[in-house]
């Protein structure tokens, strides 16, 4: 298990920036540690851990499923993760429309509004 969160703590790290993942680990207290622990080991490191999917391919993976949810916060922090794994903002459109397409356009809107957030953060509108 140990191997698996040392794995995921670089992955999440290199995905959603150091600082982010950092503070998120010393807001951790006794009620919270646990499941940040856990799923830093499972999500990141058993999930990502591998060499099957590159990083861009999970990202994109991610902003589909995570839309689909309709879990916007994590959809924020995961666009940022998926920018900084090379998904490009016509690629983060196409997600959109398939999200749209699947999930409905009222979906697909929220998305668009916080990537649009995520993008102009990131200069790159």
């Amino acid at each position: 298990m140990d191997s698996f969160f040392d794995k995921g703590l670089k992955q999440r790290k290199a995905t959603l920036g150091a600082e982010y993942v950092e503070q998120n680990l010393a807001a951790a207290d006794d009620f919270t540690r646990p499941f940040q622990e856990a799923m830093t080991a499972w999500c990141w490191g058993f999930g990502w851990g591998d060499e099957a999917i590159d990083p861009k391919t999970r990202s994109i993976m991610n902003l589909a499923m995570i839309g689909a949810l309709g879990k916007m916060q994590e959809w924020e922090i995961h666009c940022r993760g998926a920018i900084n794994n090379g998904v490009t903002k016509e690629e983060i459109r196409a997600i959109i429309h398939v999200v749209g397409i699947y999930c409905g356009v009222p979906q697909s809107l929220e998305c668009f509004r916080v990537a649009r957030k995520v993008l102009e953060e990131k200069e790159l509108l």
